[in-house]
């Protein structure tokens, strides 16, 4: 049986990875955690196999949450999901001590893989990401470059998203926004929905907070 604990300030996320997790034989989730340092707390509590930690979580980041228990000498393999695979995010994770790197986007086998080959003492990295730690490598003589400040993300809005926020942070209605752009409110719809899920974020409230931190209006 492995024994997983998921870091993912996303419920929806976890409840996703949860489930898919659970209907694998000998695979058991026995806790969860929405930030770093709680997810901390729990490894330290319930003594998981591996831990599934989010890149990005509020508190205290995956690869902070990583390097702390290696840090600590604590007896657990640790799995990073991300959305990025910029070679900053990756060299980063694995010069912290992760035992592996999935980006979101993979399909259930290779999550799967992914996580039997972490359990039983390998290492695994989706293909793209191999090929940054290869080139990484090579540049510098046989050596992994050294570990840098996490980069702030780059959301890359669209001129039409950056009106869609606008008008959100506003307050306005999908009803409200079509009209002022002059569209279906399904479009309207749409072109929001296609923004919070750019941005990751599930409600206003975080909306607000991504949209203020990264000065993004």
């Amino acid at each position: 049986m492995i024994n997983v604990i998921l870091a993912d300030d996303h419920i929806l996320v976890r409840d996703g990875i949860k489930s898919l997790l659970e209907d694998q034989e000998g695979v058991h989730v026995i806790a969860e955690a929405s930030n770093g340092k709680e997810a901390l707390e729990i490894v330290a509590l319930k003594r998981p196999d591996v831990l599934i930690v989010d890149i990005r979580m509020p508190e205290m980041n995956g690869i902070e949450v990583v390097a702390e228990l290696k840090k600590n000498n604590i007896a657990i393999k640790t799995l990073v999901l991300s959305m990025h695979d910029s070679e900053e995010y990756v060299l980063n994770a694995i010069n912290a001590g992760a035992d592996g790197y999935l980006l979101k986007g993979s399909s259930k086998e290779e999550f799967m893989k992914a996580l039997h080959m972490i359990a039983s003492g390998g290492k695994y990295f989706t293909g793209d990401i191999s090929s940054i730690i290869v080139n990484s490598m090579m540049n510098n003589g046989g050596h992994l470059s050294q570990a840098q400040e996490v980069p702030e993300p780059t959301f890359k809005l669209t001129k039409r998203e950056k009106q869609i926020l606008g008008l959100v942070l506003d307050g306005k209605s999908n009803k409200e926004i079509a009209e002022d752009l002059d569209v279906s409110k399904r479009t309207a719809e749409v072109h929001r929905f296609n923004l919070m899920k750019k941005l990751e974020v599930k409600n206003l409230i975080e909306l607000t907070k991504v949209a203020s931190k990264y000065k993004l209006v």
